[in-house]
């Protein structure tokens, strides 16, 4: 295969050209474009109502705005003292977080197919009143799973943009959610978009990883070699 066939089955850059010692101007703008769409998925800000169907609580980090929020990533890793108060203890298998982190556009575009898929899934279980945070990073379910008394934690959260994937979505689990666990203890699904790992394929491949933390009461790299489903 030689790199014009490769460049029909990727969106990668390769094979672009040159002109000169340059880019082809074609290629520099199209560049230049995707950039634009990876700082704009960055700093455009969460709609709330995204995902009203679900009656999701509103929280919000340390973080008072996105500035502060890009600047300290450890302030986006705890909740606001105030909303504290708003989550209530009970007896939960899992509680399911929403955070926008660095791309709210993958919150928008994928989280509600996701978890209609995922709760599809997961009917028999007994989950924490789903949460929506602003300002959010992975380590804040944590905070919310412990809070809640929940023994597994899922977050749901805009990943990184890159120059061609400025709305990906990841899912995090970490079982016994608590301040403290480390990224070593949880496991991960990313690249969930349309353009990657499809919303629906994805939920069934965390449903599984659920329920085998459930089984061995542990994620991350402790936990054994988890057979999720092969993709289409």
């Amino acid at each position: 295969m030689n790199l014009l066939q490769l460049r029909q089955l990727t969106p990668a850059r390769v094979a672009i050209g040159r002109a000169g010692h340059s880019l082809p101007t074609n290629e520099l703008l199209n560049f230049q474009f995707a950039h634009a769409r990876a700082r704009d998925a960055v700093w455009t800000p969460l709609d709330p109502t995204c995902l009203a169907n679900f009656n999701p609580l509103h929280l919000q980090s340390q973080a008072p705005n996105r500035a502060t929020y890009l600047r300290r990533p450890d302030l986006g890793r705890r909740l606001a003292q105030a909303d504290r108060t708003l989550l209530q203890p009970g007896t939960y298998a899992a509680a399911i977080v929403v955070a926008d982190g660095l791309s709210a556009q993958a919150i928008h575009h994928h989280a509600r197919p996701f978890l209609e898929a995922l709760c599809a899934e997961l009917k028999d279980w007994h989950l924490a009143p789903l949460t929506l945070v602003q300002q959010g990073r992975v380590a804040i379910a944590d905070e919310i799973g412990q809070l809640v008394n929940a023994q597994l934690a899922l977050i749901l959260i805009g990943e990184r943009p890159g120059l061609g994937s400025p709305d990906s979505l990841g899912a995090y689990l970490t079982w016994n959610p608590k301040v403290g666990r480390t990224d070593a203890e949880r496991l991960c699904v990313s690249n969930i978009r349309t353009e990657g790992l499809a919303p629906a394929l994805a939920a069934a491949r965390v449903a599984t990883m659920m329920r085998e933390a459930k089984a061995h009461q542990v994620t991350g790299v402790a936990l054994p070699s988890v057979n999720v489903p092969a993709l289409p």
